[in-house]
């Protein structure tokens, strides 16, 4: 009998069009590969993943249920490789208060680093920008 090849294949949970739209907001990026796509996409979710697994049994030694940025922080800090480049763009831990967060509360930046040229945060690009006019739908059946 003949050995058959294994055909299955690996496909990113992320949507590729949004990988490579964050991709481009690199200057130097014209066009992007469909294989280096597929790597960077795959890369991040096994990142994220890992992630998400030390915060988790951050959350489970504080005997939590609920995955919080604070159990997030201190898994981030356990890595050494990645406490070096990700530290600095978590946010820092909210202060409890008697009242509700609000979006100013949000829309503050995360660190005061300045930024190499040609750079924007990762955060930059899920934000609306501020100039833009909201869309405007006519009801009119006429």
């Amino acid at each position: 009998m003949a050995e058959e090849e294994n055909t299955e294949t690996i496909r990113p949970e992320f949507p590729t069009g949004r990988v490579k739209r964050i991709m481009k907001l690199d200057k130097d990026i014209n066009k992007v590969n469909s294989e280096a796509l597929f790597l960077v996409s795959y890369s991040a979710e096994l990142f994220l993943h890992f992630l998400a697994e030390k915060s988790a049994e951050v959350a489970t030694e504080k005997k939590r249920k609920i995955v919080k940025l604070e159990h997030m922080r201190v898994a981030v800090k356990r890595h050494q490789p990645t406490s070096e480049f990700l530290l600095d763009s978590l946010p820092m831990p909210s202060q409890p208060s008697d009242r509700p967060a609000t979006d100013q509360n949000r829309t503050r930046p995360v660190s005061e680093k300045p930024l190499p040229a040609g750079t924007r945060r990762i955060d930059d690009f899920f934000h609306k920008p501020a100039n833009e006019a909201p869309i405007q739908i006519d009801n009119d059946e006429s």
